[in-house]
């Protein structure tokens, strides 16, 4: 039997706790699938500060090195403590080194609405089908605006600043693959997103993408610019069922539909380097003021799990068991705080028991 091999490293305020519930599924699948997970538990950010005075220490990179996937939970501290030297550079030196370590090129954030939580989302009720909307998001991490030379300078008696967006073929290339790999398996249309009646590297996004999609014949794609992308996804949110797009678009387009579901714990998303190795982490951040206080939902992190299943180990029927079992979970009815609204049908729970619930149901 194959032992899978995953680095555990929750991180900070709520992310121990949500990591002991993901815990939890997994152990569930293990004993129903007769799988073997080896897990080893790392510190990062503020948690691996107190211990060694790094925020990214080498011990926690072995212990990537060594994985097969990383189920990562959050970092950060609280807010009147941002300027002292335990959480000071804790999330550049954190999070966004240990993406930088693994050469994460490729981010997938899903957005669903559950249709028994639809009464939560900002979408108005008539926008979400009877069965819910889940839309993909298929970001570019590792090139565009934010990894362009920034400058600031004096010309003509006055500040100017300029910021180079660049991309090359083989980058958009290695994304769109991505992208038009996973809708060919499970039939979802693509919306590649740009801004082509303007920028040259969204021309050559276009350009790209329509070359992949040659090697797909039976993949659904049409461009889209950014600003009807985002018109639309308001107005139609269920004309989306995949977007890619670069780094810029994906960061902005991905927080706005982060706000379909109703709650922060119920976004997970998953980045991968040019090998394909996974790091598994909610959206949402470490919500220091609502740790150890068994509040805060869990679903995020246990989705987490579910697209881990399903990336890095190939265990589709897994990931599948995972996420009925949490749409089951929500609609029998019980709810965390964030989810909760006294509703009739509602049951209240904290965090270890909608562990418990959805494991069960697994």
């Amino acid at each position: 039997m194959p032992q899978y091999k995953i680095a555990l490293i929750p991180g900070d305020g709520i992310g121990e706790e949500v990591c002991v519930e993901a815990v939890k599924v997994l152990k569930a699948v293990e004993k129903k699938y007769g799988h073997s997970f080896e897990l080893k538990h790392g510190l990062i950010g503020g948690a691996a500060w107190d211990v060694h005075k790094s925020h990214f220490p080498d011990e926690t990179k072995s212990l990537c090195d060594w994985s097969d996937a990383v189920l990562f939970g959050s970092v950060g501290g609280p807010v009147a403590e941002q300027d002292t030297e335990k959480w000071i550079n804790c999330e550049r030196e954190s999070i966004l080194a240990i993406r930088k370590y693994l050469g994460l090129t490729v981010n997938l954030r899903p957005a669903q609405v559950f249709p028994e939580l639809a009464h939560l989302s900002v979408l108005k009720a008539e926008k979400v089908p009877e069965n819910g909307l889940e839309i993909l998001m298929f970001r570019e991490l590792s090139q565009g605006l934010y990894f362009g030379e920034h400058t600031t300078y004096e010309k003509d008696g006055q500040k100017h600043a300029r910021d180079i967006c660049d991309y090359s073929a083989d980058t958009i290339r290695f994304i769109a693959e991505f992208a038009f790999r996973a809708a060919k398996q499970s039939g979802k249309k693509i919306a590649s997103v740009d801004k082509a009646n303007v920028l040259d590297t969204s021309r050559l996004w276009r350009e790209v993408v329509d070359e992949v999609a040659k090697n797909y014949p039976e993949v659904s794609y049409e461009h889209w610019l950014v600003d009807n992308c985002a018109q639309q996804l308001v107005k139609n949110p269920d004309w989306f069922e995949y977007i890619l797009t670069e780094n810029l678009f994906g960061d902005i387009l991905s927080d706005l539909t982060s706000t379909f579901p109703g709650s922060l714990g119920l976004l997970a998303s998953a980045s991968f380097n040019q090998e394909g190795f996974g790091l598994y982490e909610p959206s949402g951040g470490s919500a220091p003021k609502r740790a150890n206080q068994n509040i805060i939902n869990p679903i995020a992190q246990i989705l987490c799990v579910a697209m881990m299943l399903r990336h890095s180990f190939g265990m589709e029927d897994e990931a599948i068991a995972i996420e009925k079992a949490v749409h089951q979970t929500i609609k029998d009815g019980y709810r965390t705080y964030d989810l909760y609204r006294e509703l009739e049908g509602e049951t209240k729970v904290g965090t270890d028991q909608m562990g418990d619930l959805i494991a069960e149901r697994v």
